[in-house]
């Protein structure tokens, strides 16, 4: 598969069939994405693989801490007040999921048990989470950005389907404890990864992309 058609093909996969996905096809994946480029070479990407009872346990924790109380993620994903263009893209990428998922605005339990499908990996059978250590500076966020990327395209070309996921990222404490991890050690979010359901609506819908000409100026 060429670059360009894995960029245009991949799309974030929220149903999985239950086929494994094994030790190998993961290092493989992770083989090719430590490639990507980064600030002085400093790598800053650290990795955890949770499948099986791991994986359970901690859509269990998270499912748990988002009843119990508020999220506090490392870090600010979105803005806090949103504004044009990105309010609208926001709107329309909420109403496209919804509709695809067969959810009403006023059908709080789906709603509901659909976000809860995030911390489950959407049913994948390996879930990524991505670490970086917090001392670093800004810089090595757009590193990890990069890896995630090429984690995906990675995958893509191993005919695997993923899914990018923020909300792997709203209870670090969670997470980190779980797993046991540093408490230098800031959760970005995390990766599904596993065999898309092709019968499933939700991966059918697609998000729509401005065309070249509206985000790029040209100078002589």
């Amino acid at each position: 598969m060429d670059v360009v058609t894995a960029l245009t093909h991949r799309n974030s996969t929220r149903a999985f069939v239950d086929r494994a996905v094994t030790d190998e096809q993961v290092r493989t994946i992770l083989d090719a994405a430590r490639w990507a480029p980064s600030g002085v070479n400093i790598q800053p990407w650290q990795v955890a693989v949770v499948r099986g009872t791991t994986k359970q346990k901690l859509a269990d924790a998270l499912i748990a801490a988002r009843a119990t109380g508020a999220a506090n993620p490392d870090y600010q994903y979105y803005p806090a007040q949103w504004f044009d263009p990105f309010k609208e893209r926001r709107k329309q990428c909420g109403l496209s999921l919804y509709q695809a998922l067969e959810i009403r605005r006023e059908d709080t339990e789906k709603q509901k048990e659909a976000w809860n499908n995030n911390y489950r990996f959407f049913g994948a059978p390996v879930g990524l989470l991505l670490f970086l250590d917090r001392r670093l500076g800004q810089g090595a966020w757009i590193d990890m950005g990069m890896f995630m990327q090429s984690i995906m395209l990675a995958a893509q070309e191993q005919g695997l389907a993923t899914c990018p996921q923020a909300s792997l990222g709203e209870y670090p404490d969670v997470v980190r404890k779980l797993l046991g991890m540093d408490e230098n050690l800031a959760l970005l979010g995390g990766v599904a990864l596993g065999y898309a359901d092709p019968d499933a609506a939700v991966n059918r819908y697609r998000t729509e992309r401005e065309p070249v000409d509206a985000f790029t100026r040209w100078y002589e």
